[in-house]
């Protein structure tokens, strides 16, 4: 395979402080090899060695692919409705994420493939090379199973949410529908997944069924994750971190002790600033949480109802305006971050055996991502070793 060179970047974002300066481990007028799929090289642009191509970055600055470690985009159907009546002040009674789920269920698996597409490819544009998909506006086995393998289809990182909300049809037994997610929906859909996750909230899945729903995962081997803490304080973040999952997703309403657990813990807070954003609630402190040792990823939280979009560039500048966030570390979170919500190693990085998933920005510096919100500084994007 032939080797290229990505010469005189003006600032490269490595995430590795062996490389660099910093805990961005930041080079100044750096160059980055290529070879078929990996980083072969890392270094000052004098001294890059002899490739078989050459890409000039003309003083730009680069970053690892961001890492999504949280998306709903297997879902059909619009709520263009909710969102205006939310923002106009008035009230909504249409259903919610049950608006989804009936529109998910009506929709060909084309339709909901060709959305996903879309959706990836949208947020491929804006340099997210690795990104988590989520089932859970399906809620019936062979809805959940259909989705999963149409999430699979564009990402290695599928998560089984059967337990987003409990179905309509359980709505008077909701006993029932823990049981069939359980136990039938499990076996349909645990060969598709990596992941399983419960959304642990006051009208959706308390403690003991949250719980009841990760231990089942766990057994077939599905690593756990929990939609935790998000309109109200509550188990979510404890029993994460009790059961060891990946990340405790949203982290809105926490109490000490949750702050604590968290920066004692090896499961990520992954923050979600777009459903904030979108929905006008009161954002996460992620000062708190760094100051306690946690580590923090940042995530869009694409979904059709309380954050619908794909961009971690406005993400990164919502965390540094709103949530306490340096520019450094709001990068950091965003790409390596996302990579340990994800226990992944390969990615999120800039060093020797990563994956070649980089981010070139029509600026000088990472910092321009929150200095410059709202504008399209990706002007190239290397998913794979490929320039996309």
């Amino acid at each position: 395979m032939a080797t290229t060179a990505i010469t005189h970047i003006a600032g490269l974002v490595t995430n590795d402080p062996s490389l660099g300066s910093g805990p961005l481990g930041l080079i100044q007028d750096a160059a980055v090899v290529i070879d078929d799929d990996r980083i072969a090289w890392v270094g000052a642009s004098s001294s890059a060695p002899a490739t078989d191509n050459r890409v000039d970055a003309g003083g730009r600055a680069a970053l690892p692919g961001f890492v999504d470690s949280h998306s709903h985009v297997v879902f059909a159907g619009d709520r263009t409705e909710e969102f205006n009546a939310r923002m106009s002040g008035r009230g909504y009674t249409a259903g919610g994420i049950r608006t989804t789920v009936a529109a998910t269920r009506a929709a060909s698996n084309n339709v909901l493939d060709a959305n996903a597409a879309r959706y990836v490819r949208e947020a491929l544009g804006q340099g997210t090379t690795t990104l988590e998909i989520k089932s859970g506006y399906g809620l019936t086995t062979e809805d959940e199973a259909r989705s999963l393998s149409i999430a699979a289809a564009h990402t290695d990182e599928v998560t089984f949410l059967g337990a987003h909300i409990v179905a309509p049809e359980f709505a008077d037994d909701p006993a029932a529908y823990v049981g069939l997610v359980t136990g039938p929906m499990l076996d349909a859909c645990a060969p598709y997944a990596r992941w399983i996750d419960v959304f642990c909230e006051q009208g959706a899945f308390d403690g003991d069924q949250a719980r009841a729903i990760l231990t089942a995962g766990a057994a077939r081997g599905l690593i756990p994750r929990v939609h935790a803490n998000q309109l109200s304080y509550g188990p979510g973040v404890q029993l994460a971190v009790e059961l060891g999952a990946a990340s405790a997703d949203h982290c809105t309403h926490l109490t000490d002790a949750d702050v604590d657990a968290l920066g004692q813990s090896g499961t990520v807070a992954t923050l979600l600033p777009g459903a904030e954003f979108s929905t006008r609630a009161t954002y996460p402190d992620a000062r708190r949480l760094l100051d306690a040792g946690a580590t923090v990823a940042l995530s869009p939280d694409c979904n059709p109802g309380s954050s619908f979009t794909s961009s971690m560039a406005f993400c990164i500048a919502l965390a540094v305006r709103d949530m306490g966030m340096t520019p450094d570390e709001a990068v950091w979170s965003a790409t390596a971050g996302g990579a340990a919500a994800l226990r992944r190693t390969d990615v999120g990085r800039i060093s020797p055996g990563a994956r070649a998933d980089l981010v070139l920005l029509d600026a000088p510096s990472h910092v321009h991502l929150a200095y410059r919100p709202g504008v399209p500084l990706v002007s190239a994007v290397w998913h794979r070793g490929e320039l996309v």
